[in-house]
């Protein structure tokens, strides 16, 4: 299914088969393509290059379909790749983190930081935080393919 490109967000790289390795959904997911464009928020003069989920429910392409800034995409790999490393060492803490210091990290960016912590506010963060754990342990496989390969290429564009 071709990415619409008649839409605000403008399409200049895609991934059209994207449902086909869209992780547990793979070959039966409602996200079909990624694509990096021109932003739909630009404003006259001010281009913005961002990235897209596209969504299809079958008969029409999905308001939820989402548009991301370049930068934000990599701040989420950013704070993937964080907490992924944190979970590696978590079962150290009797409920997976420190109630008295849930804070991971603070990885600077842009002459300031970005917090990376356990959210003690989520008033079920116990249960949450095991189950999370659960989800990446079991998905490890999925994953590790990605940051091998996010990693390969980061060292090829000399990162």
């Amino acid at each position: 299914m071709e990415i619409p490109t008649t839409l605000k967000h403008k399409p200049v790289i895609v991934s059209e088969n994207y449902e086909n390795i869209d992780g547990r959904k793979a070959y039966n997911s409602d996200a079909k393509g990624l694509s990096l464009g021109l932003a739909q928020w630009n404003d006259r003069g001010k281009l913005d290059i961002s990235a897209k989920v596209w969504r299809y429910t079958g008969e029409k392409w999905s308001r939820q379909s989402e548009e991301l800034p370049m930068h934000r995409v990599l701040d989420l790999a950013i704070l993937i790749c964080r907490s992924y490393l944190y979970f590696q060492e978590a079962y150290r803490f009797p409920k997976l983190y420190d109630a008295e210091n849930p804070r991971i990290d603070r990885i600077g960016l842009q002459g300031d930081a970005m917090t990376v912590e356990v959210c003690t506010d989520n008033p079920m963060i116990d249960e949450d935080i095991q189950l999370f754990s659960q989800v990446l342990s079991n998905d490890g496989e999925l994953i590790g393919e990605r940051l091998r390969v996010l990693s390969r290429l980061l060292k090829e564009a000399g990162y």
